[in-house]
């Protein structure tokens, strides 16, 4: 057995269910009722308290992933071009 799979091992939903609400939350900086709410039109029953400590137990690892994955962001951004629409016409710049 994994060491992921082994942190999840006595948990009541299964991995899939666990990370996707987790990774809702760090993802997107959705509160955690809106995230019981999604899962909640899935069909997944899951109260927003067991949610938060899902994200405190799992959380740092998805955070961790998901900046790794962002990359740095710097000061400078850089635009090839832009369409604008000024009272209703539209200018390219």
């Amino acid at each position: 057995m994994s060491n992921a799979a082994a942190r999840y091992r006595r948990h009541r939903f299964p991995i899939e269910i666990i990370s996707h609400a987790v990774w809702l939350y760090h993802r997107f900086g959705l509160s955690l009722r809106d995230v019981e709410d999604l899962l909640a039109e899935r069909g997944v029953e899951v109260t927003y308290e067991t949610i938060r400590r899902w994200c405190g137990k799992f959380g740092p690892d998805y955070a961790r992933k998901l900046r790794r994955r962002q990359g740095r962001l710097g000061d400078t951004w850089f635009l090839d071009e832009v369409f604008v629409t000024v009272r209703g016409e539209r200018h390219y710049l």
